[in-house]
């Protein structure tokens, strides 16, 4: 018998940022199906967190450290609502950006948990800072997509690139100099502290201090 547990509109919202970053809902031979967290050892501090933020979703047990790859892992209970969202993110096995992304990705803890999961900053100090979501994962036009989502869901200037990356093209999605504050004021208050090397404000932050300590 499926455990049914109702899951709340934040609960979601983390769900859909880590469903287009590094999350993964798989189905057991049961037909029970579960969202699976893991990071690596750096981020441990970040899947205690979705641990905490999915309770009681989240199954009672703390994350476990897998001794073959010291990463963080953990498993949530199966519900209906992760049915739905496995029949939309993999309608065949593989993930995809399901075609009512529109309607899913509204929230900016969505996009804070899809930029911790899965994002990068390029900074470079009194010069530059860019950051970029790592959609390899996913085909260009599911790009573009997303970057339309981005335009009309928050009004977030990015455009799709192609980077080469071990010899293959992966298309990625960029956020630049139009669009980087408001990406920032979107984010900045749900980033926890092990991703804030992420923001520029707090490299910045961290190199004056350096340069006075020095």
């Amino acid at each position: 018998m499926r455990i049914v547990i109702d899951i709340s509109k934040e609960q979601k919202s983390i769900i859909i940022g880590t469903l287009l970053g590094d999350g993964y809902i798989y189905k057991d031979r049961f037909g029970f199906h579960y969202l699976e967290v893991k990071h690596s050892d750096a981020q441990k501090d970040y899947v205690f967190w979705m641990h905490k933020k999915l309770k009681p979703f989240s199954s009672g047990l703390e994350p476990k450290q897998r001794r073959d790859n010291y990463q963080w892992r953990f498993t949530t209970k199966s519900n209906n609502d992760l049915v739905e969202l496995r029949n939309l993110f993999y309608p065949e096995g593989i993930k995809i950006v399901p075609k009512n992304i529109p309607k899913l990705l509204i929230d900016p803890l969505s996009l804070a948990v899809w930029y911790m999961d899965d994002g990068s900053l390029d900074f470079r100090p009194k010069s530059h800072f860019a950051f970029s979501l790592k959609t390899n994962a996913f085909k260009l036009k599911e790009c573009r997509l997303l970057s339309k989502v981005l335009k009309e869901n928050f009004g977030l200037e990015t455009s799709v690139q192609y980077p080469i990356c071990r010899g293959k093209r992966y298309p990625q999605i960029y956020i630049g100099k139009q669009g980087r504050d408001k990406f920032i004021k979107l984010i900045d208050q749900y980033i926890i502290p092990c991703f804030q090397y992420k923001l520029p404000q707090y490299r910045t932050l961290q190199r004056l201090n350096l340069l006075k300590v020095g």
